[in-house]
């Protein structure tokens, strides 16, 4: 099947404005001394210019207030929006919002798009994704947190870990085991539930991170969530009872996708200002950038980066026309073959910068210290592979002689071929 990423001239005129936004516009916001309120306050006027230019919440449909555009075009976005973690809210697709409106925007009712999901999609209210449990690695069948049904109420009971913007959300989207027979089929046993954060029995821990030790960033925190008897109304039930699962895979699909594009756009950053330092400083008698191994650092990388941006993409442009479930190897791919080359091409940033790079006048240490998480959020890099290799190998049949056995082959070519078969034969 033939394929391609281009889009129409019109929308990359809205790329190439984006670019110039966030570098002029966005970009100085890290400099300044803002905490997360401060930086809510400042960014609502850049709100309404992505607004006007008709990108704000671009992976919604026109019906919710989006643009409906498909995975390719929201990639080529993130890509530009990866170059700084403030970016995203100004658009209106950040993570957990993003995801969670388009959940509720997926599941909801028209009651719960109401209450919920179009003042999130405003930037009204904010929202957490209540999943992680602590010690069961990848595999959510191992989730202990349960809801029980009593009356016309849920009880919601159990711990979830690493919770993104928990403390600062105005409710969590929650998935809990609601089935819990033996013998049922694990992948029908979990619900989501909308549960506001102001529930009686609802606490949180902070949690600091290793690129943000105090939990306070402009963007994100994280807190471990405790569920104690929280009690929440039947009607609180998000898509069907049992459906959590193909919810999950309807959010986590795309969202990787954009982590990935992401991805690429820190990668970009680290890279131009590698090269820029290059071009600038010299060493023993030459420019960095005249040193061969300076040279094979920006050529491996620029390779990588190009890599990686077009296996995105490619995964991208499959789950537009086959959808998310179709293209699940293509996405777990681009999972554990981008967390690693945006490590190394930050590392060889901060190396070319020396103690510049590694001291704090330089965005690229934190960069660093935010790119070891991606390695394992949204599932690590070894489930990933497995899940990769195990789709592959369905592909193949065991044989007790190789299909490509010279021996065998020339057996079937003979027979194919008379007139050029000769009397000996291959030992």
């Amino acid at each position: 099947m033939a394929w391609d990423f281009s889009t129409e001239p019109e929308f990359e005129q809205k790329l190439e404005w984006m670019r110039s936004f966030v570098r002029e516009r966005i970009y100085p916001l890290e400099t300044l001394d803002l905490d997360w309120r401060s930086y809510r306050e400042v960014i609502k006027p850049l709100m309404e210019e992505v607004k006007e230019q008709g990108l704000w919440a671009a992976h919604l449909g026109p019906e919710h207030g989006g643009q409906g555009f498909g995975q390719v075009k929201l990639g080529l976005m993130h890509e530009i929006l990866g170059g700084s973690d403030l970016a995203p809210p100004v658009f209106g697709n950040n993570a957990p919002d993003s995801g969670n409106s388009e959940l509720i925007a997926i599941a909801g009712d028209p009651a719960q798009w109401e209450r919920w999901g179009q003042p999130l999609l405003d930037g009204r209210l904010y929202s957490a994704f209540s999943m992680t449990e602590q010690g069961t690695g990848s595999d959510p069948r191992q989730f202990t947190s349960t809801a029980v049904r009593d009356g016309d109420e849920w009880v919601i009971n159990g711990t979830k870990w690493l919770v993104g913007n928990a403390a600062r959300s105005d409710f969590h989207i929650v998935m809990v085991r609601t089935d819990t027979s033996e013998g049922a089929d694990p992948y029908r046993t979990m619900s989501m539930f909308i549960v506001p954060t102001d529930s009686a029995g609802l606490s949180m821990r902070d949690i600091g991170l290793m690129h943000e030790p105090e939990s306070d960033g402009l963007n994100h925190q994280h807190s471990e969530v405790f569920y104690e008897d929280v009690r929440v109304p039947a009607d609180h039930l998000l898509g069907e009872e049992g459906g959590a699962f193909v919810l999950a895979q309807k959010r986590l699909g795309p969202g990787r996708i954009h982590h990935c594009m992401r991805w690429i756009g820190v990668c970009r950053r680290a890279f131009d200002a590698m090269c820029e330092r290059a071009v600038s400083k010299s060493v023993h008698g030459g420019l960095l950038s005249e040193k061969q191994t300076i040279q094979n650092w920006i050529a491996d990388s620029a390779a990588a980066i190009e890599s990686a941006r077009l296996l995105t993409l490619h995964a991208a442009w499959t789950m537009d026309r086959v959808g998310a479930s179709a293209a699940r190897t293509e996405i777990a791919m681009i999972k554990y073959a981008g967390a690693p080359v945006m490590h190394e091409v930050l590392d060889k940033a901060i190396q070319v910068h020396g103690s510049l790079g590694y001291s704090t006048d330089m965005p690229l240490e934190q960069m660093y210290r935010w790119s070891r998480a991606a390695r394992f959020y949204d599932g690590p890099d070894e489930v990933h592979r497995v899940t990769v290799a195990k789709r592959i190998l369905r592909g193949y049949e065991p044989r007790d002689v190789p299909t490509d056995h010279i021996p065998t082959r020339r057996a079937a070519a003979e027979k194919l071929y008379p007139e050029y078969a000769s009397t000996s034969s291959l030992v």
